[in-house]
């Protein structure tokens, strides 16, 4: 492929990520803003919590993926279908809601876990295929190294690094840790929707050198379509972690109803009637 067909992305724009007490064990700031899906397709929100044993219940999902990312504590989770495991810092699960999957997620009694889940959509053939976990322990992942830079691929490829988890839709998830002063440059295809949510240090973004720090959130702009690849390229001003996400978007109709993504009225009707038949497991 010539450097012709590949086009430098740009930063969109920049908010700020506010964290807002929900209760006296539960923290909560929406990174992504589920009120503008058609921005983040196939994204559906990211969330980031800080939150104690107890907060979320048992609870149901139908019809898109959960990707929690462990940032601090140890997250212990069971489900429906025989699932049951622990995840630590830096550790990925990817779960596949599917057809319809019961679980919980939990840190131990007294502690505290910090996390970013993401919502992936999955497209409508796809909406009743069978529920997947992915545990992606940080240890086993690929990872790209350049100079002051370590990129661990949790899922798609960075350069010639590729993951192998499996997507229902295409999809980019790289943890991307730079020393000050390194530089260094994603690829992406061309089509894919992305953004970047910076956990720690600053430095500066895409083709139009945007300025961001930690706790911020860019949306990359899109490039013409007669292109088939894109980069993205970063300069670090202090020790930078960042998370960047990227998908191809679906643009397709949503319907939600809770933790029900479907695409008609009729079909979350559906998942709420399968749901209290004990049709998701027990």
């Amino acid at each position: 492929m010539t450097n012709s067909n590949v086009a430098e992305r740009a930063v969109a724009r920049v908010w700020d990520v506010v964290p807002q007490k929900q209760s006296s064990i539960h923290t909560a700031a929406m990174v992504i803003d589920p009120n503008k899906q058609s921005e983040f397709d196939p994204f559906l929100f990211l969330a980031e919590d800080w939150f104690g044993h107890g907060t979320f219940d048992v609870h149901p999902h139908r019809g898109q993926e959960t990707v929690t990312y462990v940032i601090e504590g140890k997250l212990h989770h069971y489900d429906s279908n025989a699932g049951d495991g622990e995840l630590g810092p830096d550790d990925v699960q990817w779960m596949t809601a599917g057809r319809g999957v019961v679980h919980k997620e939990d840190p131990a009694p007294g502690e505290t876990v910090h996390s970013l889940q993401l919502w992936v959509n999955i497209p409508k053939e796809d909406k009743m295929t069978a529920p997947r976990y992915q545990n992606l322990r940080k240890a086993d992942m690929p990872v790209r190294r350049e100079e002051g830079t370590l990129v661990t691929v949790f899922s798609g490829s960075s350069g010639d690094v590729k993951s192998s988890t499996q997507n229902h839709v295409p999809v980019t998830m790289v943890e991307i840790n730079m020393e000050a002063g390194a530089t260094f440059s994603q690829d992406l295809p061309a089509d894919y929707n992305g953004f970047i949510y910076i956990l720690e240090g600053s430095g500066k973004f895409g083709e139009n050198d945007t300025e961001a720090k930690a706790g911020q959130a860019m949306l990359l702009g899109h490039v013409k379509r007669e292109f088939e690849q894109s980069t993205v390229k970063i300069q670090a001003f202090s020790t930078l972690r960042a998370l960047l996400y990227a998908g191809r978007p679906l643009h397709e109709p949503i319907v939600s109803y809770g933790p029900f993504v479907m695409n008609t009225r009729q079909q979350i009707l559906e998942a709420i009637q399968d749901y209290q038949s004990g049709r998701f497991g027990a």
